[in-house]
């Protein structure tokens, strides 16, 4: 993550089922659910004027880093979420189990 970016808070807005993160005054977001005692990720939203600067995976990472935190399974639901932990699979240790599939090479036929 950029640095500018390591000391920005994350707010759970539990009222609204998303993480937050704003950054110049604008949000970025992730919502989520509880399922299977799990917390289900279901989308990404950046604005706009935030693309292209790192702010996406930033709120992947302090999301992951917030799950683990509170002891918790990861269903991946978010296409962007799935596509992270493809690239960074040191966080798939929080997929729950029935989602692990998604992260196996496939087999050769």
């Amino acid at each position: 993550m950029k640095p500018e970016l390591q000391g920005l808070p994350l707010t759970d807005n539990s009222g609204s089922h998303r993480f937050e993160l704003i950054v110049n005054h604008a949000t970025a977001f992730m919502e989520y659910g509880e399922r299977e005692g799990a917390i289900a990720l279901f989308h990404t939203e950046v604005p706009a004027q935030l693309e292209g600067q790192g702010v996406g995976t930033a709120i992947v990472e302090k999301v992951l880093a917030e799950i683990e935190r509170r002891q918790r399974q990861l269903i991946p639901l978010c296409p962007f979420v799935t596509s992270y932990l493809k690239r960074h699979p040191e966080w798939q240790r929080l997929v729950a189990p029935a989602y692990l599939r998604w992260f196996q090479p496939k087999e050769q036929e």
